[in-house]
Formats: structure tokens, C-alpha cells, sequence
């Protein structure tokens, strides 16, 4: 087996897993990619990692687009194929098979219970993978201040996003221009 071979092959091992523990989609398991692709397996540096996280929220197109970024980066086209087919396909088929499911037991007990028990479990890794992309940014504490803030004020207020955003920028420049000044 060649190089190649083997990181197809790792590019499997670390998306197939992750695929299953998808809740909430891509950005639910954004804390282990970045820890696998940049501490774990080298593959890119932290730099490298936030721009092609940048790239993939810019980009239209699923929010797995940065799996299909990496696996171009790590392997070309056949990585970027392996990749993205790694994180899609065993989810999807466990999900084709789980609506079935989950369609039998709607307006029941069970069904009620396992998606308010879901609905936090993907927000925490949803919310594990913004502090992950926050640590990778060195956003410090003025970043992790907004993000606090914005994530309150969109969990207890009906504020559209982003007016959130904006404020957020308008601070965080702000909070710059201080810290530059001072």
C-alpha cells in the first residue's frame, strides 16, 4: 500500500465516525476535526484550518463542504472525494433507514422524549465547535465575550442574526481600536 492509500484510507477512519456523531449537521463535530486534522494527524496547521473553514461558510453548499476542503488539501481530488463520501454516507444511511423509525413513533412518549433529548446534544457540540474555531482564531477574551453575549441574546431574544452579527463587528472593532490605542 502506498501513501496515498493509506491517507484515503485515514481520511475514512477519521469521517466515517464523525458522521455518525453528526447531530445538528457539520458544525456539530467541528471540535474534533480540528483537533484531528491539525493536533492529532498534522495534516494542516491552524492557519490553514480556519481559512478553509472560512472558504466553506463562504462558499454555498452544505455545511460538510469544509470535510470536502480538507480531504482536497490533504489528497487532491480522489481526498476530497473519499472525504466527503466518508462523512455523508453513513449517516444518510443510518438516517434513511431511522425515518422509518421515526416516523412510526411520532406523537408518541419515546418520540418526544429522544428529540428534546437530541435538541440540546447537538447544540453543545454545535456550540463545542464555535469555541473550537474561536481557540483556532485566538479570538482571547473580547471574541469569547461577544460570543457569549450574541448567543444569549439569540437564545432569549427574537432578534434577527444579523443585526447580532453586525453588533458583534461593530464591538469587536471597537474593542480593537481600544486595545490598540491603550
Amino acid at each position: 500500500m502506498n501513501d496515498d492509500d493509506n491517507i484515503l484510507w485515514a481520511l475514512v477512519l477519521l469521517f466515517a465516525p464523525l458522521s455518525f456523531l453528526s447531530i445538528g449537521g457539520a458544525a456539530s463535530v467541528m471540535a474534533p476535526i480540528h483537533n484531528q486534522t491539525v493536533n492529532v494527524h498534522q495534516w494542516l496547521t491552524q492557519l490553514e484550518f480556519l481559512e478553509l473553514f472560512a472558504i466553506s461558510r463562504a462558499a454555498p453548499g452544505p455545511g460538510a463542504m469544509l470535510v470536502t476542503l480538507i480531504g482536497w488539501k490533504v489528497a487532491g481530488w480522489w481526498g476530497a472525494l473519499v472525504a466527503t463520501l466518508a462523512m455523508l454516507i453513513p449517516c444518510s444511511i443510518v438516517l434513511f433507514f431511522m425515518a422509518k423509525v421515526w416516523n412510526r413513533y411520532r406523537c408518541t412518549a419515546f418520540h418526544t422524549v429522544l428529540e428534546r433529548g437530541l435538541a440540546p446534544v447537538g447544540t453543545g457540540l454545535i456550540i463545542s465547535g464555535a469555541i473550537a474555531i474561536m481557540r483556532a482564531s485566538g479570538a482571547g477574551w473580547v471574541g469569547l465575550t461577544i460570543f457569549a453575549v450574541a448567543t444569549a441574546v439569540l437564545t432569549w431574544r427574537s432578534v434577527h442574526p444579523l443585526i447580532v452579527l453586525a453588533s458583534g463587528g461593530v464591538v469587536s472593532v471597537m474593542a480593537l481600536a481600544v486595545l490598540d490605542l491603550g
